[in-house]
């Protein structure tokens, strides 16, 4: 398939998937007990699946319409569909599963570092020791604006007593 502007046509795709999820999980699907759907309302008074039901499917429209630019024919030689790239999607995803299931566990400080060095593994230029000192900022930041700032009740250590002593443990 000859392609001019891949990263058109992959950016088109991904719009039309995230569109069509938005519009779907809006709507509902008619006798599927885990995809209900919501009340759409009227444009005069929206119901909550009004909103996302439209988004996604303007979302969707867009993205239709960015991957058939991806076709047009330009001066040069059309390019071929590059393959997907994986690797980048599945580290960052998988930190962020993880960071949710290990987050009450271990805490924010040390939940967010390995979010941070999980996800930047996908990098074809992982450096170690760059990474680290942003997943220390970055915890650091997190813990400020959410913990002090906000005041949420996002544990910062492990639930173990030992810790617990600590000041910081306990914000």
């Amino acid at each position: 398939m000859k392609i001019s502007h891949p990263k058109n046509f992959w950016g088109g795709v991904l719009f039309i998937v995230l569109g069509a999820t938005f519009a779907v999980i809006a709507r509902g699907i008619p006798h599927v007990d885990f995809l209900p759907g919501y009340a759409m309302g009227t444009p005069a008074r929206m119901g909550p699946g009004f909103f996302p039901f439209y988004l996604g499917m303007l979302l969707l429209v867009l993205g239709v319409i960015i991957a058939a630019g991806g076709f047009k024919v330009h001066e040069g030689d059309p390019g071929t569909v590059e393959p997907f790239h994986w690797k980048p999607i599945f580290w960052v995803l998988a930190s962020i599963v993880m960071f949710g299931l290990l987050l009450k566990i271990i805490g924010m400080l040390a939940a967010g570092i390995l979010l941070v060095l999980g996800a930047s593994l996908g990098s074809r230029d992982f450096r170690l020791r760059p990474v680290i000192i942003l997943a220390i900022c970055l915890v650091i930041f997190c813990a400020l604006v959410f913990v002090v700032g906000l005041k949420l009740p996002i544990p910062l250590c492990p639930d173990v007593e030992a810790l617990q002593q600590f000041r910081m443990c306990r914000a």
